[in-house]
C-alpha cells in the first residue's frame, strides 16, 4: 500500500499550523529536496530503465476524458488515489482543509481543465466512469460555492484562489508533471502530505515507491488489482529460456502463467522480435499470451479490447454527428469532423438502405456497438424552391452555386488555375476519423488514451480505416491491431517516454504514429520484421517533433497534427511492406535517438506553450462568432 507521508510529531504539528501562518506559507514555498530542476533544465540522459516493457494493453490503452491524458487524467486519478488513501488510513473525517501544488509542465500550460480534474478526483471521481456532461457544472459549483466534497461524503472549505497555488516556476527531479497534496485537520495541524507525477498516457507514480509497482495507478485502488501488475521484478536477459517449450501454437501452460514473469517478457525490438521467430508467434500472439500472466482470460481480454473499441468508435460517431459550430476557448476553433464527414458522403444515393457492416461483440451480448450514420441518413434536402423532383425521380439536386472565384491575371503566359476540390479517399477518411476524435477530445469528452489524449485521434482513426474499407474479419482486426500496437508502445515506454511534458509531441503524436503503422501492417499480413520496421518509419519521421499548443489548449496544432499522424501512418506501414526487409535504421535505434532528442529539447517545447506556435500566434482579446 502506498502510504501517505504523515507528520505525527508535536514539534511538526506545532511548526504546521493554519495556512495563512508565517510557518505553513514558508512551508508553501519552500522547495522538497527533490526540487532541485529549475524550470527550463533538461534532466539528464542517463537513467535506469525497467528490466522489462511488458505491461498490460489495459493500462497502455484506458478510457478516460479530454483533453490531455498527462494533465486531465492523471491528476484526476491522483486525486482520487489521495482520497483512497486517506479513508484507508482513516484520516478523511479529520480533514478540514486540502492545499494542492501544482509544479512544472502541469502549472505551466494551465489550459488542459487540471484544476477540474484534481477536485473532482477529490470528490471520488475516476476518468472512465465519470459523465463528461456534469464536469463543467460540478467545477462552476465548487469554485461558486467555496466546497469541496471529499469522497462525495465529506464537506470542507474550499477557495480555489488560496487553495492551488501554481509553481511553473520549478520542477520537481522525478517529472515535470508534478504535483503535492496536503491535508489539515480544524487546528492546522499537517495530517498528510504526497507528491504524484502524471508521467504520460495517464499513468501516476509516486517518487517514494518503485516504479514498476505503479501501473496499478491506471486504476485507483491497488488491492483491486492483480498482483502480476505490480510485481515486475523478472529478467530478459536469457530468451532462450523464455516462453513455453512448445512454443508453436502459442499455447500456454498454468505452470508458465503461474511464474513470477511473464511467458514472454521483452525489453527490446530485438528481443520482441526474437521471441517471435523462436515460438513461431506473432506480435499480438505475444502481447495476447502475456495478458493472462496479468490475470485475464481469453474471454476477458477478448471482452476489453471490443470494448476499447467500442469507445473509440462512438467517439469518432460524436465527432462527425457534433451540432455544436466551435471548440471551448477563446481560440474559436470552428469543428471540421462534420464537414469533412459530409463531403465524404458526396455521390451517395439517400434513402437506399446501405448493406450493414458485420457487428463487433461489445460488453453487453448482442449491442451492437456504434457506428457512423450511413449516408442515406445525411441532409440533403435542397433549400425550398431549388431544384426540380421531376429531373431526377428520387434524386434532390444540389442548389445551382455561382462560379468560382479565379485568383490571377488572365493576361498572361501562365494562365491561372481554377479553384477545384478532389477527394483522395484513404487520406480523406483516415483525416476526418483522426479530426473527429480530436476535436472530441478538445471538448472535454469521453475517449480512449491511446497512449496519451493528445494523440488519441490517430489509432482509432487508422483502425476505423481498416474495419471499414480492408478487413474481412473486424473482431480479429481489432484484437491483431491493438495488440501489435501496444507491444510498440511498451516499448517507448521502456526505452524512451510517451510524455509530451518530457519529449515533446514526437512522444505523443510521433510515438501514436509509430504504434498505428505496426497495427497497419500486422492486419494486411506483414511479417514481425516488417511491422517493426513499420513502426520504425512511423517514429523516424516524427524525431524533433514539439510540443507548443497555441494558448494551452489541445487545439491548434495539435488536432490537424493527428490527422497526419494517421496518414503518415498508413504511408509507413506501405513503404515497410514495399521493402523487402531493406531497411538502415531499426526501431531500437529510432526509440534510442527519441530518447536523446528529448533530453536535449528545450522545456519550451516541452507541453509548456512558452515558445513556438503557442507565443509567435497572437490571440486577439475577443474572437468574433463565425
Amino acid at each position: 500500500m502506498l502510504a501517505l507521508r504523515r507528520l505525527l510529531s508535536p514539534a511538526s504539528r506545532a511548526a504546521r499550523r493554519s495556512w495563512g501562518g508565517p510557518a505553513q506559507r514558508r512551508w508553501s514555498t519552500q522547495l522538497h529536496a527533490q526540487e532541485d530542476h529549475p524550470a527550463g533544465t533538461p534532466a539528464p540522459a542517463e537513467r535506469t530503465l525497467p528490466e522489462h516493457a511488458v505491461i498490460s494493453t489495459f493500462d497502455l490503452f484506458s478510457i478516460g476524458v479530454g483533453p490531455s491524458s498527462s494533465h486531465t487524467v492523471g491528476p484526476m486519478r491522483a486525486g482520487k488515489i489521495f482520497i483512497n488513501d486517506l479513508k484507508e488510513m482513516g484520516l478523511l473525517e479529520k480533514v478540514k482543509t486540502v492545499k494542492i501544488n501544482l509544479y512544472g509542465s502541469l502549472a505551466a500550460t494551465g489550459a488542459h481543465h487540471t484544476p477540474q480534474a484534481i477536485l473532482l478526483g477529490l470528490e471520488g471521481s475516476d476518468p472512465e466512469t465519470i459523465d463528461t456532461g456534469t464536469i463543467p457544472s460540478r467545477y462552476s459549483a465548487i469554485l461558486e460555492n467555496k466546497a469541496l466534497l471529499l469522497n462525495g461524503s465529506h464537506r470542507i472549505d474550499y477557495d480555489m484562489d488560496k487553495d492551488m497555488l501554481w509553481r511553473y516556476d520549478l520542477v520537481l527531479k522525478t517529472h515535470p508533471n508534478g504535483m503535492r497534496f496536503s491535508c489539515f485537520d480544524e487546528n492546522g495541524d499537517l495530517l498528510a502530505t504526497n507528491e504524484y507525477f502524471s508521467v504520460g498516457g495517464g499513468f501516476v507514480v509516486n517518487e517514494k515507491t518503485q516504479v514498476d509497482e505503479n501501473l496499478f495507478y491506471k486504476g485507483v485502488d491497488k488491492k483491486a488489482v492483480h498482483g502480476a501488475r505490480l510485481h515486475q521484478s523478472h529478467h530478459v536477459s536469457q530468451i532462450e529460456e523464455t516462453g513455453p517449450a512448445s512454443g508453436s501454437n502459442g499455447d500456454t501452460t498454468k505452470d508458465h502463467l503461474d511464474s513470477s514473469h511473464p511467458p514472454y517478457p521483452f525489453d527490446t525490438a530485438n528481443t520482441l522480435l526474437a521471441l517471435t521467430r523462436k515460438h513461431n508467434m506473432t506480435i499480438a500472439q505475444i502481447v495476447h499470451d502475456n495478458e493472462k500472466f496479468f490475470g485475464y482470460t481469453d474471454e476477458e481480454i477478448h471482452r476489453k479490447l471490443m470494448r476499447i473499441w467500442q469507445v473509440m468508435d462512438e467517439c469518432i460517431h460524436t465527432g462527425v454527428s457534433s451540432q455544436e459550430k466551435t471548440l471551448p476557448g477563446r481560440l474559436g476553433v470552428r469543428r471540421r469532423a462534420p464537414m469533412l464527414y459530409r463531403r465524404l458522403m458526396r455521390g451517395f444515393y439517400p434513402g437506399i438502405a446501405m448493406p450493414q457492416q458485420q457487428h463487433l461483440a461489445s460488453i453487453s451480448p448482442g449491442t451492437p456497438t456504434a457506428s457512423i450514420a450511413s449516408p442515406e441518413t445525411v441532409d440533403r434536402t435542397p433549400a425550398s424552391g431549388s431544384g426540380s423532383s421531376d429531373a431526377l425521380p428520387g434524386r434532390a439536386l444540389r442548389t445551382p452555386s455561382r462560379s468560382p472565384l479565379v485568383v490571377g491575371s488572365f493576361n498572361h503566359a501562365i494562365l491561372p488555375e481554377p479553384p477545384r476540390k478532389t477527394v483522395i479517399p484513404a487520406m480523406d477518411f483516415l483525416s476526418c476519423y483522426a479530426i473527429a476524435v480530436n476535436e472530441v477530445n478538445a471538448g472535454g469528452g469521453r475517449i480512449v488514451t491511446s497512449p496519451t489524449n493528445g494523440a488519441a485521434g490517430v489509432i482509432p482513426g487508422v483502425l476505423k480505416y481498416i474495419l471499414e474499407f480492408v478487413s474481412d474479419d473486424p473482431e480479429k482486426s481489432v484484437k491483431t491491431f491493438l495488440l501489435t500496437a501496444a507491444a510498440v508502445g511498451m516499448l517507448f515506454k521502456r526505452g524512451s517516454t510517451i510524455s509530451a511534458a518530457e519529449g515533446g509531441c514526437q512522444a505523443e503524436v510521433g510515438v501514436a504514429c509509430s504504434m498505428a503503422a505496426a497495427g497497419f501492417s500486422a492486419c494486411m499480413g506483414a511479417s514481425p520484421e516488417t511491422v517493426l520496421q513499420a513502426a520504425e518509419i512511423g517514429i523516424e519521421h516524427n524525431l524533433g517533433l514539439t510540443c507548443d499548443p497555441i494558448d494551452g489548449l489541445v487545439q491548434v496544432p495539435c488536432i490537424e497534427r493527428n490527422s497526419l499522424g494517421a496518414v503518415k501512418a498508413v504511408t509507413a506501414a506501405q513503404l515497410s511492406m514495399a521493402s523487402d526487409g531493406v531497411y538502415s535504421v531499426t526501431l531500437d535505434e529510432a526509440i534510442e535517438a527519441m530518447r536523446l532528442t528529448a533530453a536535449d529539447m528545450s522545456v519550451k517545447y516541452k507541453e509548456t506553450s512558452l515558445s513556438g506556435l503557442a507565443t509567435t500566434v497572437k490571440i486577439p482579446l475577443s474572437v468574433p462568432a463565425c
